[in-house]
C-alpha cells in the first residue's frame, strides 16, 4: 500500500511531532533505496505470504528493519505456536501436519472429534483457513490435502466456541509496552467453503482487556524474547491475539510481529504518539 492503510494515516503526523522525518514506501519497488534510512518499519506489506522467499530475502537485506529479519522469518511460519507451547505458554492446542504425513482416513488422529479449524502454517488473515464440523472430516481431509499438494504444512486446531460469543482479544504493544486492545469477531463459519472467505465478521471494537489477558500477553512476549534471544523492548510492535478456552482461561491464538493491523482508529488519540515514541526510542538505541 503506497500510502499505507487508512488505519495508519495518523502515524506520519505523530512521528513529525517528535521530529522524525518519515515517508511511506513500497517494499519491493526498484525505485526505493532503503540503505540510507535510519529505520525501516514494516507495516502494510500484505502481499508477503504469496511471495515468502522474496519477502524474507528482502528483509534480510535491510539491516535497519523493524521488526528485524530474524523475527520476521520466525513469525512468518505459525509453527512458532508449537515452540511457544513447549516453552510453557498457554497456546490453543495445535497439531502441525506436514505434507509428508500420511492421511489415515476417518481414524486420522490429526482431526479432532469436535469442531476444528485447518489452516496453513504460512498465511495472513483467514486465507486458506476453514472451520469444520466433526461430520465434515472427509471435507477437511480434502482441504488438508489441497494444502499439502501445494507443499504447504497445515495446522489443525480445535475450534474454541467462545469465539462465537466473545471473539478474539488483540493486545497491542509498542517497544514491549502495552498500548491498547480491541476485539475481533469470528472470521469463519462452519459452512465456509474452505476458501478463507469471511464468515460472521463481527467487530472489531475497542476493549479494555481483563488483567488475566494482560498477564498472558506479557508472558507471550517474554517467552518469545527468550526463544529469539532478544529483549522485549526490541519488538517495536507486537499484537497478541488471545481467546478463552472452555475453562475460561486465556490462550494464545496468534502472535503478530510482522505487519499486523493495529487498529489505531479504535484506540485512544494518544496511541499513534505511543507508537512514535517507541520509534524514537528504537532510533536512539540503534544510534548508541
Amino acid at each position: 500500500m503506497p500510502e499505507s492503510h487508512e488505519d495508519e494515516r495518523s502515524l506520519s503526523a505523530a512521528l513529525d511531532e517528535l521530529g522524525i522525518d518519515s515517508r511511506w514506501a513500497v517494499w519491493d519497488s526498484p525505485a526505493e533505496s532503503f540503505e540510507t534510512a535510519d529505520l525501516v518499519v514494516l507495516r502494510s506489506t500484505w502481499d508477503y505470504t504469496s511471495r515468502m522467499k522474496e519477502f524474507v530475502d528482502w528483509c534480510e537485506s535491510v539491516p535497519t528493519l523493524a521488526n528485524p529479519a530474524r523475527v520476521v522469518r520466525w513469525n512468518s511460519d505459525k509453527r512458532y505456536l508449537a515452540e511457544l507451547a513447549e516453552a510453557g505458554v498457554p497456546v490453543t492446542p495445535t497439531r502441525v501436519v506436514e505434507p509428508g504425513d500420511r492421511a489415515r482416513g476417518d481414524n486420522n488422529p490429526e482431526l479432532p472429534d469436535r469442531e476444528f479449524v485447518v489452516k496453513p502454517t504460512v498465511g495472513a488473515g483467514s486465507w486458506g483457513a476453514a472451520r469444520f464440523l466433526p461430520e465434515q472430516r472427509e471435507r477437511a481431509l480434502l482441504h488438508l490435502r489441497s494444502l499439502h499438494d501445494e507443499g504447504i504444512p497445515a495446522l489443525v486446531q480445535p475450534y474454541q466456541p467462545v469465539v462465537d460469543r466473545e471473539g478474539e482479544t488483540a493486545l497491542v504493544f509498542f517497544g514491549g509496552v502495552y498500548s491498547h486492545g480491541f476485539v475481533k469477531g469470528p472470521l469463519l463459519d462452519p459452512a465456509d467453503d474452505a476458501t478463507g472467505s469471511a464468515g460472521l465478521g463481527k467487530g472489531p471494537f475497542a476493549t479494555d482487556p481483563a488483567p488475566e489477558l494482560r498477564r498472558v500477553a506479557e508472558d507471550v512476549l517474554d517467552a518469545t524474547g527468550e526463544l529469539l534471544g532478544v529483549a522485549r523492548y526490541e519488538f517495536l510492535y507486537a499484537r497478541v491475539d488471545l481467546v478463552r478456552g472452555e475453562d475460561g482461561e486465556p490462550m494464545l491464538l496468534e502472535l503478530e510481529l510482522i505487519e499486523p493491523r493495529l487498529n489505531f482508529l479504535l484506540a485512544d488519540r494518544a496511541a499513534p504518539l505511543r507508537f512514535a515514541s517507541a520509534v524514537r526510542a528504537e532510533l536512539a538505541r540503534r544510534a548508541a
